[in-house]
Parts: structure tokens; C-alpha cells; sequence
């Protein structure tokens, strides 16, 4: 047993609208695998439309898990989802078969990985000073805010998240620490697998930028602002909340109070999601150990089945020779 090698894991990861999903049942048919979602949108019922969530036809006959999960007036945080997700993962080998998550939310991928940092609880009268200067100073004057105290959070967390900029300038007011010394104090905390990294992207970043345009055009006629509407008139829901705070979401929330007309939030939502598209890439150049493939390229599943192939016969021989 000493030589026995840790299970194996796929990481499939990708900025939106590059291919994953349709590539990671492929690779679950292929590998006798099951699907974790690696989304922070997915987990929420009744946004399936604006999510890009896979349809029973697409999942294939493969188990699909974090799918579904939560209702949108509930919150999610990146706790829950390592602990579910390595539940999961020890539920799937068990089975013996190979746990595939698959997702562009980068920071789930992160925390997999890495000890999740102990911060100071929320303040409410300090959100509350918080959601009053946003008001009145805009996002921009926070972001140069934290910039000030934390240029390294500052240059990680984009302007037009001032959700994420408030809450690390709620840390630093609790606690006088800047948000990034909590997660440079957190120790690693690595997991017993084999873990086989893959991104996928387009090469022309353009190509990407025509491919969110089309998509989010199949969306509306799709019917994505009656789903939209729908959450509007549930009554509970606020666009203060994650999950209306999703791209997509929050554009047409905002044309359902009038704020835009149909084009204006179609353009929003557009250019939200290349933003998007452009943080998902600024955390992959980080996954240095990863193999690339590119969207649409040839006999794509051949070659993501022989670099797994490879790698897995890599592990076993560097595990042999301990």
C-alpha cells in the first residue's frame, strides 16, 4: 500500500463560452468519469438560460453535481463548495470512477488547493458605511481605496466588483490587516489526488468576443429575459444579492427597473461578459503546470485523452520509484 498512487482528478478549466462543458461529458464518456460544476452560478435553480447551464440532452446519461443546489435567495460561499466538492470527489473515486470539475470560476479551482483563510466576521455598520460611500463616491473611488491599502487585492479585484472591493476594505476596517495578509497566512492545505490540470481557450482572444456575442443573442431568444422576469416578480430577490450579481443577470435586472432599453443591456451584458472573460484569463496564466488546448481545434478529445494518458502514466511511474 505504500506505493498504492493517490486516485486521479481532471480540472477542466477555461474562460466562459470556450467549450468546456460539451468537451468535459465528452471526456467523462470517454473516462468513466463524473461531472463536479466548478460555477458559482450553476448552483442556483431557475437560472438555467443565462447560465449556460447544460441541459439533461447535453450532460449526456453523465452525473452532474453542484447543479441546482441552492435557491437564488440563498448565498454560496467558497467554503461550502470545498467541502462539498471533496465529499464529492471521495464519493466519485470510491466508485471507482474519475472525478472531472469542470467550471470557470477560478477562485473555487483556488481553494481546492489551498487552506481557506480565517477572516473577521462582516460588520454590518461598516457595510453599511460602505454601501453609503458607494453610493455617493462610486466604484472607482473604492477601488482607489483599496488600492491604497492593498495594492495586491487592488490589482486581483476589478473595479466592477465593487462587491469583492467593499469586503476587502471591510477587512481591513475590522481588523487593520490588508485582505491579502489573511490568505498569505494561510497555509496550503493539499488533497490526495492525482490532479491532472487542462485549459482550454480560443487562441484569438476575438474569436472568444464573437462566440459571447452570439451566445448571449441565442440566450434572449432563448427567453432569457422572461427567466429573468421571473425572478423580478418572485418579490425576494435584490440585485444585491450573488446570484442576480451574475453577469447577464444583473444587465437585464436593471432593464426590467428601466434603467436601459433592450439594446443598451444587451451591449452591457456583452461587454460584462468579455470582463469576465478577461479576469477568467488573468487566473489561468497562473496555472503554469496545466496543458493547453485551444476551442475548436482538431481531434480535440484525442488530444486531451492522450495528455491525461500521459500524465497518468508519468504519476504512476515518479509514485513506483518513491
Amino acid at each position: 500500500m505504500q506505493n498504492q498512487p493517490y486516485p486521479p482528478a481532471i480540472f477542466l478549466m477555461g474562460p466562459t463560452a470556450s467549450g468546456k462543458t460539451a468537451l468535459s461529458v465528452q471526456l467523462a464518456q470517454a473516462l468513466n468519469g463524473e461531472i463536479i460544476s466548478v460555477d458559482s452560478a450553476l448552483v442556483f435553480k431557475g437560472m438555467d438560460i443565462g447560465t449556460a447551464k447544460p441541459s439533461m440532452d447535453e450532460r449526456g446519461g453523465i452525473p452532474h453535481h453542484l447543479i441546482d443546489i441552492l435557491d437564488p435567495a440563498e448565498a454560496y460561499s467558497t467554503g461550502q463548495f470545498r467541502k462539498q466538492a471533496l465529499a464529492l470527489m471521495g464519493q466519485i473515486s470510491r466508485r471507482g470512477k474519475i472525478p472531472i470539475l469542470v467550471g470557470g470560476t477560478m477562485l473555487y479551482f483556488k481553494v481546492l488547493n489551498s487552506g481557506l483563510a480565517v477572516l473577521p466576521e462582516a460588520d454590518p455598520l461598516i457595510r453599511a458605511k460602505l454601501d453609503r460611500d458607494l453610493a455617493q463616491l462610486g466604484k472607482e473611488a473604492l477601488h482607489q481605496r483599496l488600492a491604497g491599502i492593498d495594492p495586491e487585492a487592488a490589482a486581483r479585484i476589478h473595479p466592477n466588483d465593487p462587491q469583492r472591493v467593499q469586503r476587502a476594505l471591510e477587512v481591513y476596517a475590522i481588523s487593520g490587516k490588508p485582505l491579502t495578509s489573511f490568505f498569505s497566512a494561510a497555509q496550503a492545505q493539499d488533497i490526495p489526488y492525482q490532479k491532472i490540470k487542462l485549459i482550454i481557450a480560443p487562441q484569438d482572444r476575438a474569436l472568444l468576443h464573437g462566440i459571447i456575442a452570439l451566445r448571449f443573442k441565442q440566450m434572449l431568444e432563448r427567453g432569457f429575459i422572461d427567466e429573468v422576469e421571473a425572478l423580478y416578480h418572485r418579490g425576494n430577490l435584490t440585485d444585491k444579492m450573488p446570484s442576480i450579481r451574475a453577469v447577464g443577470y444583473r444587465q437585464a435586472w436593471s432593464y426590467l427597473q428601466g434603467e436601459y432599453n433592450l439594446d443598451t443591456m444587451t451591449e452591457k451584458a456583452v461587454i460584462a461578459t468579455r470582463q469576465l472573460a478577461k479576469r477568467q484569463f488573468t487566473w489561468l496564466r497562473r496555472e503554469t503546470d496545466a496543458a493547453n488546448f485551444q476551442t475548436g481545434q482538431r481531434d480535440l478529445l484525442v488530444k486531451v485523452l492522450a495528455e491525461i494518458n500521459n500524465r497518468l502514466s508519468g504519476l504512476k511511474k515518479s509514485r513506483n520509484t518513491e
